[in-house]
C-alpha cells in the first residue's frame, strides 16, 4: 500500500481569485512505513503572495523569482503522486489548488482525484474527536508530536508532520522517519533522518496479577477443557 502525505502553500486563500501554488511538501509511505522519499518544490506563481498568506508561511515575492513554473515541475510531481492514496489535512483545499494549476495546462489532463484516493485528516479528525480543536497544531498536541519547529508554515515540515499525526491517530507504527534535509535540496528524493518526539508524561500502566484462588479456577476451566476435547493447548507440563 503506497500513502503520499502531500501540503502545499499558495498566494491567498481563493482559486477564484487565482491564487496559486508556491509550494508543494510530499513524503511517502508504503504499508504504513514512511521510505525517507519525499517530493518537495517551491514554484514561481506568476503573481504576488497576499499579505496574509505571507505571514502564515513566509514565503516572498523575491525569493519565489526565480523558482520553476507550475508546468516544468508538473511531470515529475505527478508522476510521483499517481497511483497512491493521497493523505491531506482539510483535503478539498489543496486538490482543489492542485486542480486549479492542472486546468492551466495544455491538453485534457484529468483531476488529481482520478487516480488517486483522498483520505482528509481533517474530516478523520473531526470523526474522533468532535466538538475539539482539529487543525495539525491541536492534532500535534493530542498526539505528543514534536512541532516546536513549526513557527511558520511549510508544505514539507507539515506534510512531515502530518504523516506522524496520521499514523498515530490511525493506529500507529514504528520507525517514524522524515527527511531533515535544506531547502538547497528542493525537488530531490533523499534518505530519512528520525523525528524527535514530546516526552510521554502518562504514568506507567498499573499491572495487577492473579491471586491464587484465581489461578486455581483457571487451571480448573483448563483441565474441563482437556477433559471435553481431548487436548488442551494451552496447558502447561
Amino acid at each position: 500500500m503506497r500513502q503520499i502525505v502531500l501540503d502545499t502553500e499558495t498566494t491567498g486563500l481563493e482559486t477564484s481569485q487565482d491564487h496559486r501554488i508556491i509550494e508543494i511538501g510530499c513524503v511517502e509511505m508504503v504499508n504504513r512505513k514512511l521510505t525517507g522519499r519525499h517530493y518537495h518544490q517551491y514554484i514561481n506563481p506568476q503573481r504576488k503572495v497576499d499579505e496574509g498568506a505571507m505571514e502564515v508561511h513566509g514565503i516572498t515575492d523575491q525569493f519565489l523569482e526565480d523558482k520553476p513554473l507550475f508546468d516544468a515541475i508538473a511531470p515529475e510531481f505527478f508522476e510521483f503522486v499517481t497511483g497512491a492514496d493521497l493523505i491531506i489535512h482539510n483535503a478539498p483545499f489543496d486538490l482543489g489548488f492542485i486542480n486549479h494549476e492542472t486546468a492551466k495546462l495544455p491538453g485534457n489532463i484529468a483531476a488529481i482525484e482520478t487516480g488517486c484516493k483522498i483520505i482528509d485528516t481533517l474530516a478523520l479528525a473531526r470523526q474522533k474527536h468532535p466538538g475539539q480543536k482539529n487543525n495539525l497544531d491541536a492534532l500535534c498536541k493530542r498526539y505528543g508530536v514534536d512541532n516546536s519547529q513549526r513557527d511558520l508554515h511549510g508544505a514539507l515540515l507539515d506534510a512531515e508532520i502530518l504523516a506522524d499525526v496520521y499514523l498515530l491517530m490511525t493506529g500507529g507504527q514504528v520507525n517514524l522517519n522524515i527527511n531533515d534535509q535544506s531547502a538547497a535540496d528542493s525537488g530531490e528524493i533523499n534518505q530519512a533522518s528520525n523525528i524527535r518526539r514530546l516526552p510521554d508524561s502518562r504514568p506507567p500502566l498499573r499491572v495487577i496479577t492473579a491471586n491464587d484462588h484465581e489461578i486455581a479456577r483457571h487451571q480448573a476451566k483448563l483441565k474441563s477443557i482437556e477433559a471435553a476435547s481431548g487436548n488442551c493447548i494451552w496447558q502447561v507440563e
